[in-house]
C-alpha cells in the first residue's frame, strides 16, 4: 500500500488515505512491530527457561524411585526457580565442583537447597549481603555448603534449629519447618547437616551425603 500511495486517483480518495495513514500512526508501528515482536520472543525465551527450571526442581518427569543424579543441575535449577526471593537481599555466588553422580531423590535434595538458600536470604539484615553455594566430594560423599554474611545464630537457640515448628522469625513469617524438614530429608539419605555459625559473621549449613545408598537390611524370615 505504501508504494502504491503516490499512485492512488483520484487526489480525494489519496488525501483521504494520507489522513488514515496518520491516524493509524503506520510509520510507528512499522518501527515499533519488530522491537515488540523481538522484546516478545526473548520472554517466551524466558518463560520456557522458567517452566524447564521448575519442572527440574519439582522433577516432575522422573519417578519416585531412587536415582542416580547431578546436584549441581538440580542446585541451578533450584536457585533459579527462587532467584527473585534472593535477588534483593544478597549477593549469590556459586562454586560448584564436578560431581560424580549421587543416588538420591532428586526433589526433595531440591527441596533441602531451596531451604538452606531462603534462610540463609532472610538471616542477612538490612545491608545487602552475600550468599554462597559450594559442592564438592571425596572417594565416598558428596556435600553441599550454604554460607551467608547473616546475623549468626544465638547460642541458646542453635540446639533447636531442627526442631518441628520452631521458628526465630516474627508471627506469621515462617513456619518454622524449613530445617526440620531438610533435616529429615538428610536423613532419609543416610547424610548428615551440620552448621557453622558466629554472630554479626553469619552461618555455614553443610550437608553430606553418600554417592551411593547403603542397600537396604536383609528381613529375617522363620523358616
Amino acid at each position: 500500500y505504501e508504494s502504491a500511495e503516490s499512485a492512488v486517483q483520484p487526489a480525494e480518495a489519496a488525501r483521504k488515505l494520507q489522513l488514515k495513514r496518520e491516524e493509524l500512526d503506520v510509520d510507528f508501528l512499522k518501527e515499533d512491530i519488530p522491537v515488540l515482536m523481538r522484546e516478545s520472543k526473548e520472554g517466551i525465551v524466558r518463560v520456557r527457561k522458567i517452566v524447564q527450571d521448575l519442572k527440574d526442581f519439582s522433577h516432575v518427569d522422573a519417578t519416585t524411585d531412587w536415582q542416580f543424579a547431578n546436584l549441581n543441575q538440580g542446585i541451578e535449577s533450584t536457585l533459579n526457580v527462587i532467584h527473585n526471593e534472593v535477588k534483593y537481599k544478597a549477593e549469590l555466588v556459586k562454586d560448584l565442583a564436578d560431581l560424580p553422580a549421587v543416588q538420591c531423590l532428586p526433589s526433595q535434595l531440591n527441596q533441602v537447597v531451596m531451604n538452606l538458600v531462603v534462610n540463609a536470604a532472610h538471616a542477612i539484615g538490612t545491608e545487602r549481603g552475600t550468599i554462597t553455594v559450594r559442592t564438592g566430594h571425596d572417594e565416598e560423599h558428596a556435600w553441599i555448603q550454604v554460607a551467608d554474611t547473616g546475623s549468626g545464630i544465638k547460642a541458646d537457640v542453635l540446639p533447636r534449629i531442627f526442631d518441628p515448628f520452631y521458628t526465630t522469625k516474627s508471627i506469621g513469617k515462617g513456619t518454622g519447618l524449613g530445617l526440620s524438614l531438610s533435616y529429615g530429608i538428610v536423613q532419609k539419605h543416610h547424610g548428615t547437616i551440620d552448621v557453622a555459625t558466629e554472630l554479626v559473621k553469619g552461618s555455614t549449613f553443610t550437608v553430606k551425603l553418600p554417592l551411593k545408598q547403603p542397600p537396604p537390611p536383609v528381613s529375617e524370615c522363620n523358616p
